[in-house]
């Protein structure tokens, strides 16, 4: 018997050997305009490769589709016996992503969730960001994930079904963003003390919100995070976006490993190609929040986020362009709740010019939210759509906007077009 097994394993191994490899070419382009577009990711089973300044690629390998990814372009796949000499062109149609917010309580509660959706068809948006593991650690559905039974991050399931809430969303013609919380995680940092920050007198560190945080130098952290990603890809999210991707910003804190400017952008960074590279089978696009000043600084900003490093590991990068977080404002705009405006537009810009990559690859999170450091009131319609202009201005594929109270204005803010209203 254990003969018969034997062949019958080397007569697998012989017929996996003799499966050609074959080798696929094609020139990806704008849907619309039909130019070349460079760096579209185009992954065949787990390989990746990227498109050339005229839109090629070049890959070996095996299988039925590839699939393909760009900032700014709706992904697709395509059938590789669709492929011809010479060349052939592959369309990918341009997207840009104008997203409202919605907490792990804003998805759960059917009136947070509605008057979202109401507001998203009366300024012709067309996306959600939804917690899939929010500030304090929750996952607010079930999931295959022992760590997460474990750690009591399943402890307030408020999404009974969550397959059928995103068929739903996506009945609806919704680009669906996964938020996961990375590095701010009390219930994690509570279940394993050992993975935790501590404080350097002694003891577990906690911020001003009295939550812990867990350790970005300790793979199983990383671990744990990507598996939370990737249930979100293969529950259907077009795109999974990482948040609190950094160290927390306080001196006083000690690590499994000293934390200096190279080492907290080696994690950080690390984490993040991690990631991209466990998510690639599922195509689904890979973001990352950073702080708005990150744009501007040369440093890590002590947190261990710099713009270059991050922009190679990610497809998408999303600066928090809150004018009421700059507390410092930026140069020549002191108040920046004054200069909503140049406070996005400018820190874009100098993000891009840092990096030298297309404005595509940003998409920032925008204040929809009352303000709080500068005595400037409320950011209602006006506010927004001034935010929206300075975005769509320097070209980002988008914009998010953030209220963590789930309340946003029902119409007012965004361009509509009746014949391009979605129909929610």
């Amino acid at each position: 018997m254990k003969r018969f097994c034997t062949l019958i394993l080397i007569l697998i191994g012989v017929l996996l050997w003799t499966i050609p490899t074959l080798a696929y070419e094609g020139k990806v382009v704008n849907a619309l305009t039909r130019a070349p577009i460079e760096g579209v990711s185009v992954t065949l089973g787990g390989q990746v490769v990227r498109t050339d300044p005229e839109g090629v690629f070049r890959l070996e390998g095996t299988g039925e589709s590839l699939k393909m990814r760009a900032a700014g372009y709706a992904r697709r796949d395509f059938a590789t016996s669709d492929l011809k000499n010479p060349v052939t062109e592959i369309p990918l149609t341009p997207l840009k992503v104008k997203a409202l917010y919605l907490t792990v309580y804003g998805i759960a509660s059917k009136k947070l969730r509605q008057a979202a959706l109401e507001s998203i068809q009366e300024n012709n948006l067309n996306a959600l960001v939804i917690d899939v593991k929010g500030d304090r650690g929750i996952i607010p559905f079930k999931v295959d994930l022992p760590l997460a039974e474990e750690i009591g991050a399943q402890k307030l399931i408020l999404v009974k079904d969550i397959k059928e809430t995103l068929t739903a969303l996506k009945e609806k013609g919704l680009y669906l963003i996964a938020r996961i919380v990375v590095f701010k995680d009390d219930p994690l940092a509570a279940a394993k003390p050992q993975w935790a920050v501590k404080i350097k007198k002694g003891g577990v560190f906690r911020d001003r919100e009295k939550l812990r945080w867990v350790d970005p130098f300790r793979r199983e952290v990383w671990d744990y995070n990507i598996a939370v990603a990737k249930i979100a890809a293969e529950l259907g999210f077009d795109e999974i976006q990482f948040d609190y991707v950094r160290f927390p910003d306080n001196r006083g804190v000690a690590f499994s490993q000293p934390a200096t400017e190279d080492s907290r952008t080696e994690a950080i960074t690390g984490f993040l190609k991690a990631a991209y590279q466990a998510l690639a089978p599922y195509n689904v696009f890979v973001a990352a929040d950073i702080f708005g000043y990150v744009c501007w600084n040369t440093n890590d900003t002590d947190i261990g986020q710099k713009i270059g490093p991050i922009i190679e590991a990610v497809d998408i990068v999303s600066p928090m362009l809150y004018p009421s977080g700059y507390q410092f404002g930026i140069p020549n705009y002191r108040n920046p709740v004054k200069h909503p405006y140049e406070i996005v537009n400018l820190s874009l810009k100098k993000a891009q010019e840092r990096t030298g990559v297309s404005p595509l690859r940003f998409r920032p999170w925008i204040q929809a939210f009352r303000d709080y450091a500068f005595g400037g009131g409320d950011f209602g319609v006006d506010r927004m759509r001034i935010q929206i202009k300075a975005a769509e201005d320097f070209g980002a594929s988008g914009w998010m906007f953030w209220n963590p109270r789930n309340i946003y204005p029902k119409s007012g803010y965004g361009k509509v077009n009746e014949q391009e209203r979605p129909k929610l």
